[in-house]
């Protein structure tokens, strides 16, 4: 795909031993479209960030990015004990450019202060990261990859656990990212943010399907996809079984 900001053909990999996480994923996504990567808990959404990260190795196939993107993690699987501030946790998407060793600079801390006030925050930039509402950390994590100015974003399940408010205010912050020519990656379990995006992958160990949602997202498609874990609604609208979240490869 021409113009594309990631591109990534017969990709498979895994972590250790013979077994593959993932198999035979082929997909693009240009400036400023958003692709929901869809799939069950175990299916290799999570593989697949990290092999776009560079901390999987590509067992077999080809990934390309336009420089190294941002990573925002699940809110809800960081740290709390840790005593640092929200501004200290965005500051910390300059340590890319600075080293971790050496001073972060007035214009990073500037960057981070931007960042804050971006994604609503920067009324609690000096309150510590671990007593922030599982939406308000999410908010800071978003605000620490703005930080690094990335042309591509990772984002992991980036509305679990998340509230009403802080899950409107991440939305049009994406709608924004997109206006700009950035391209987003967001794993995801929920069909209907897969329904709003400009794209969608569907994966379960392989992948299942690539393209836009009027296509991708058909009842075979995602019985594919989900097996069991899927309810329906008069045959059509359908949605996932919520699963807690335990710490897992995929």
């Amino acid at each position: 795909m021409t113009g594309a900001l990631v591109t990534v053909a017969g990709l498979a990999g895994g972590y250790g031993g013979e077994r593959l996480a993932l198999r035979d994923v082929t997909f693009a996504v240009r400036a400023g479209e958003s692709l929901a990567v869809l799939g069950p808990n175990g299916g290799g959404k999570t593989t697949l960030l990290r092999a776009l990260l560079g901390e999987l190795p590509v067992r077999r196939g080809q990934v390309a990015l336009a420089g190294r993107p941002a990573y925002v993690p699940q809110g809800e699987r960081t740290r709390l004990d840790f005593p640092v501030s929200a501004l200290d946790v965005a500051l910390m998407g300059a340590y890319g450019r600075t080293g971790l060793l050496r001073r972060v600079s007035r214009s990073d801390r500037r960057l981070a202060a931007e960042a804050l006030e971006r994604v609503g925050m920067a009324g609690e930039a000096d309150a510590r990261f671990g007593t922030l509402s599982g939406g308000q950390r999410q908010r800071v994590l978003i605000a620490r990859a703005l930080v690094q100015d990335a042309a591509v974003l990772l984002l992991d399940e980036p509305l679990s656990g998340v509230d009403r408010s802080s899950a409107q205010r991440i939305h049009r912050l994406f709608d924004e990212l997109r206006a700009e020519g950035r391209a987003l990656l967001i794993a995801t379990h929920d069909v209907a943010h897969g329904r709003q995006s400009d794209r969608v992958l569907c994966l379960n160990g392989r992948q299942v399907a690539f393209g836009p949602p009027q296509s991708a997202l058909s009842m075979e498609t995602l019985e594919q996809t989900y097996g069991a874990d899927i309810v329906r609604f008069d045959g059509a609208a359908l949605m996932t079984v919520e699963h807690h979240h335990g710490h897992e490869r995929g």
